[in-house]
């Protein structure tokens, strides 16, 4: 088991890694709203938090050496249902015609008062 850390980001406040790679899958961990460099938060529209927690997906890839294509299952916590229409767009944007299996779980709210988390589940590619 290897663990996944993102060169330059600030260390995670919590006792968990951003992802970790088993094999060949990586599992990446709940990603708020929150700049993985600077710690600061996202706490705009749902619209900047969709966006800040794909780029946080999108660079704990680039660590692993995976990509976005590689992403096989994704889980999203939403705090409100009434952002997914939004969320889904931002999301279909972000991932183009690849299209991973998903699933969207409503909750009361998240950790911070943030309103999106997401999770990814992807397989790194050996290089060619």
């Amino acid at each position: 088991m290897q663990f996944i850390r993102i060169d330059g980001a600030i260390k995670p406040s919590g006792h968990y890694s951003p992802a970790t790679q088993v094999g060949n899958l990586l599992f990446i961990s709940g990603q708020l709203p929150t700049d993985p460099f600077t710690g600061e938060k996202i706490t705009g529209d749902i619209e900047a938090q969709t966006k800040q927690v794909l780029k946080n997906v999108k660079t704990i890839l680039k660590s692993a050496g995976a990509k976005k294509q590689d992403v096989a299952k994704v889980t999203i916590y939403l705090a409100d249902m009434q952002y997914w229409d939004k969320v889904n767009e931002i999301y279909a944007e972000f991932f183009d015609e690849h299209r991973p299996a998903r699933c969207v779980i409503p909750t009361k709210e998240l950790h911070g008062g943030y309103l999106i988390e997401i999770e990814a589940i992807a397989q790194i590619r050996e290089q060619q």
